[in-house]
């Protein structure tokens, strides 16, 4: 069966949508490329994090490093030490959203430059 021109661009959209919202679904939200780029700049503690990025809220911050630790973007290290410590590193997958966020970045940068022309 042939498909018109319009059938096949309203096939290639949505074959184009759903690992679009695979990857939004996986870095959705305000705060999951903050909390990535936090753990990739060696801020590996959960204060740390806290720290690294204004107005985040612990509750929210516990509930995001769960959700991208079952996404596999980063990994939770118990160091049995006395107290116990917990670290988070980013995983190697992880690594391949680094372009997406670069550019994402330049994105932003020039986002704000044209809402404030500066």
């Amino acid at each position: 069966m042939l498909l018109t021109k319009g059938e096949t661009k309203y096939l290639d959209c949505i074959e184009q949508m759903l690992p679009l919202r695979d990857a939004l679904d996986v870095i959705s939200g305000k705060w999951k490329v903050l909390i990535l780029t936090s753990i990739m700049h060696d801020n590996r503690r959960f204060s740390e994090i806290q720290k690294s990025i204004p107005k985040i809220n612990p509750k929210v911050l516990a509930k995001e490093l769960k959700d991208m630790e079952e996404h596999q973007l980063i990994r939770r290290i118990v160091h049995d030490n006395q107290p116990v410590l917990i670290e988070y590193v980013a995983t190697e997958y992880s690594h391949s959203l680094k372009k997406a966020m670069m550019e994402l970045l330049n994105w932003g940068i020039n986002h704000r430059k044209q809402l404030l022309g500066k």
